[in-house]
């Protein structure tokens, strides 16, 4: 039709394209819902994934030239594909478990009353995700200051998981994600 955009006008328009792979591979063997239940932080967290994407990603349009809203952008969809990683080691860590397993693990046992299996934005501590969390002014040395400070944040909150976490299969990709967040940083 006359006006119309032929497909590849109209994928250059995107902000990004989403692949169906994850950033890094998450492939863990044994569910353990103990840890899914504090993994589940970075899900959504005070310093979490969820957060942060927000953050950079509204943001974005308050930065002065093209190359700080290009950086936000590209920061902000990065940790959506975090966010994504962490939904995936939370739903292999809690998949196809047995009442019994649900009933050993207190903390998870709160959490599936309200929420089964399903991932949830929510903290460790229990408590929901809220766009409080998210630091945004307008003013870009007052946003960028809050992004430095939010990767240290939650650099801080993944060292603190990986000094709860045995499981290889479960450190690996949280180790990954740790070294995203001092990227970020930097």
């Amino acid at each position: 039709a006359e006006g119309s955009l032929a497909l590849g006008d109209w994928r250059e328009r995107l902000m990004f394209i989403y692949e169906k792979k994850l950033q890094y591979p998450v492939k863990i063997k044994t569910p353990n819902p103990k840890l899914a239940s504090i993994i589940i932080s970075q899900y959504g967290g005070p310093d979490g994934e969820l957060g942060a994407s927000m953050r950079y990603l509204s943001q974005r349009f308050s930065m002065p030239c093209p190359e700080l809203k290009g950086l936000l952008t590209d920061i902000g969809t990065e940790e959506l594909s975090h966010l994504e990683m962490v939904a995936a080691i939370v739903h292999q860590l809690t998949r196809n478990l047995t009442d019994e397993q649900v009933k050993a693990n207190p903390n998870f046992a709160a959490y599936f009353v309200d929420h089964t299996a399903g991932i949830y934005p929510v903290s460790a501590a229990g408590v929901p995700f809220d766009m409080k969390y998210v630091g945004i002014k307008g003013d870009v040395i007052a946003d960028l200051h809050e992004d430095l400070a939010a990767e240290q944040k939650a650099r801080v909150t993944y060292d603190n998981l990986l000094r709860l976490i045995d499981d290889p299969d479960v450190r690996d990709p949280i180790k990954f994600l740790r070294e995203r967040e001092v990227v970020h940083y930097q």
